[in-house]
């Protein structure tokens, strides 16, 4: 099916939209395994309890003047002197540092609370004092949707994700880029040939998404990186959200063009870019996608045999989202799956057109 064949993506308007929240899913005993197995369990210095308990909080706006979603906690100074150690802490862990006894090199400079999102994040702000760098990182109640999600970014494309996760607290790195929304606020006017590479750049993107079923790409949901040469201005894109991974039901919710706050990216899309010029950017990223099957194809393997163990969604939205796929690709080949991950696994065998062993 070609890009401009899918319903309403020439105006970007979504066939289906989720509601906001989902439940948190907890990490099971299979995935637990697979997560000390691989280094992404080990025994924090602080868990998402010990934050919890902060004094009172105070809204936050943004550069602009406007309000957010976030809160500034504040704590007692006693509180902030006990919790600051474990934060620098688990910081360096999450970072890989060699040391984690040189905590004096830090300061945690402030720390922010969202109850919007649906892991209920801390974002914290650090110094490092040698040399004035400042860094996030954040502290989240574990769902095992988005650890999922973030393992399968991390094994699936070229974007390698430091993350921890321990009893129900989950650690993720800061990751760099200018949001979708504010990219194109704060950027245009693109030149043509700008607008050409961010048009590619999203099918890639978008192409991505779809072959693993990671939900919910919306602009605010992922973030641009620009890096400019002598001659041009290279664009990637990465997702920043995780949540609702392979957590719907309609095939429309892993497709990020029908999203109407994509429209202008679509725009730039359908403004330079024919089918033949879509469907060899779209190959192109699949055969990536598959070098890296191929190179992780072990711990792909295991992942995906924990993931079918898993319940990540309700059984309505199976079943739904296995008949939207078996009529989107022609095929009955969904039907033999009964979980999430199972459907996960057969939409990459769909996608890439090759039976990888796992």
């Amino acid at each position: 099916m070609q890009f401009t064949d899918i319903i309403d993506a020439n105006n970007g308007r979504p066939s289906f939209r989720p509601i906001m929240q989902k439940e948190i899913f907890p990490i099971s005993e299979n995935l637990g395994q697979y997560l000390k197995k691989n280094g992404r369990d080990i025994e924090l210095p602080i868990l998402y309890n010990e934050l919890i308990n902060y004094s009172y909080s105070d809204a936050l706006k943004d550069k602009a003047g406007k309000w957010t979603y976030w809160e500034n906690a504040v704590y007692s100074p006693d509180q902030l002197a006990a919790i600051s150690d474990g934060l620098i802490k688990t910081y360096q862990l999450v970072k890989n540092f060699a040391s984690t006894n040189t905590s004096t090199e830090f300061k945690i400079e402030r720390i922010d609370f969202c109850e919007y999102g649906n892991s209920n994040p801390f974002r914290i702000k650090i110094v490092n004092l040698t040399n004035g760098e400042i860094d996030f990182f954040y502290v989240k109640l574990a769902d095992a949707s988005r650890v999922y999600g973030l393992e399968l970014e991390h094994l699936l494309t070229s974007n390698e994700i430091n993350f921890l996760c321990h009893q129900n607290t989950l650690v993720e790195e800061h990751i760099e880029g200018m949001p979708g929304d504010d990219f194109l606020k704060k950027n245009t006017p693109f030149t043509e040939a700008e607008e050409i590479m961010i048009a590619k750049e999203f099918i890639r993107f978008s192409e991505s998404c779809f072959a693993r079923l990671l939900g919910d790409m919306r602009c605010y949901n992922f973030v641009i990186n620009a890096q400019s040469n002598n001659l041009s201005t290279e664009y990637t894109i990465r997702a920043i959200d995780f949540d609702q991974q392979s957590y719907e039901g309609r095939v429309s919710w892993y497709l990020p063009q029908l999203y109407n706050e994509n429209a202008e990216y679509v725009q730039m899309v359908l403004k330079y870019l024919n089918n033949a010029e879509i469907e060899l950017i779209q190959k192109m990223e699949l055969q990536e996608m598959g070098k890296r099957i191929k190179s992780s194809h072990v711990r792909l393997k295991q992942l995906l045999e924990t993931m079918g163990k898993d319940e990540l969604s309700e059984n309505f939205k199976i079943k739904l989202l296995i008949g939207e796929l078996n009529e989107h690709f022609k095929t009955l080949n969904f039907d033999s799956c009964s979980s999430m991950g199972a459907v996960v696994k057969e939409q990459l065998r769909q996608r890439l057109q090759t039976d990888f062993a796992f």
